[in-house]
């Protein structure tokens, strides 16, 4: 996979951007890059569609795809798959296209429409399914994580690709990110955090400013629901309940609880 991205180097390799259900604030953070490292990025990656930036659409062959927003509606499902059949590398990007990101909160209520858009809830253009990632209607080579999604990340995945080596995303908790920068346990202040299960990768910036750790980039592999929300109810000063929804804010598709 990553060999055939190594090989398009010969030519620019063709990169488009495509969105789904979200805010689309992972692009933004992207045009956010700076001049220095766009420009870099720009020698090796022809940007044939990224909406935030440019009019042109790509109908051919594409390299590597990211896609931004959660899969929300069975009508986009062919539009998904038109994009996997072009592209050699398919890569989610960011939280709601990784892991269903916020938008899956509605996921765990039966009245969300009623509940947001009240008397307009049934327009046909509101009518959506259950928020899931982009991997539950097509196959997805890598994820970039986050809320919105790492600048740092962004390029480390396509620098590797471009060099032929298989990125690594990690998959350890962010509370070893906080050991290692030294960063006092938000526990140890009364606070909650959902750093003990949440996925690192980010370098732990929020419990070092003080906030707690919302686990934007989702949960690691086999995480420890009940204890979470153990440690949450008995040390961060929540009811049980207030801790189990609190966990679900950016991992709702991974708890099993869902409606």
């Amino acid at each position: 996979m990553s060999t055939s991205i190594e090989k398009a180097k010969a030519s620019k390799v063709k990169v488009a951007f495509f969105d789904f259900s979200s805010c689309e604030g992972c692009q933004i953070e992207l045009t956010n890059l700076g001049e220095e490292v766009f420009t870099g990025l720009l020698q090796h990656l022809e940007f044939v569609e990224f909406r935030e930036v440019m009019t042109e659409t790509a109908k051919g062959p594409i390299d590597i795809a990211f896609i931004e927003g959660a899969f929300t509606r069975e009508a986009d499902r062919k539009r998904l798959e038109d994009i996997r059949a072009r592209s050699k590398t398919v890569i989610s990007f960011g939280a709601c296209a990784s892991t269903g990101g916020i938008t899956a909160l509605k996921n765990h209520m039966s009245d969300y429409s009623q509940c947001v858009y009240g008397v307009n809830s049934g327009a046909p253009h509101l009518a959506s399914q259950k928020s899931e990632p982009i991997s539950a209607a097509i196959k997805v080579d890598y994820a970039i994580h986050g809320c919105p999604m790492d600048k740092d990340e962004f390029v480390y995945i396509v620098s590797h690709l471009l060099h032929g080596k298989e990125p690594v995303i990690p998959n350890h908790p962010v509370c070893v990110e906080c050991k290692m920068r030294e960063t006092v346990c938000r526990y140890s202040y009364g606070h909650h955090c959902m750093g003990l299960v949440a996925r690192a990768g980010c370098g732990a910036p929020c419990p070092a400013d003080g906030i707690p750790c919302e686990a934007c980039r989702g949960f690691i592999e086999h995480p420890n629901e009940e204890s979470l929300t153990k440690v949450m109810n008995e040390r961060g000063r929540m009811t049980s309940e207030r801790a189990k929804n609190k966990s679900r804010m950016f991992t709702a598709t991974l708890r099993g609880d869902a409606k």
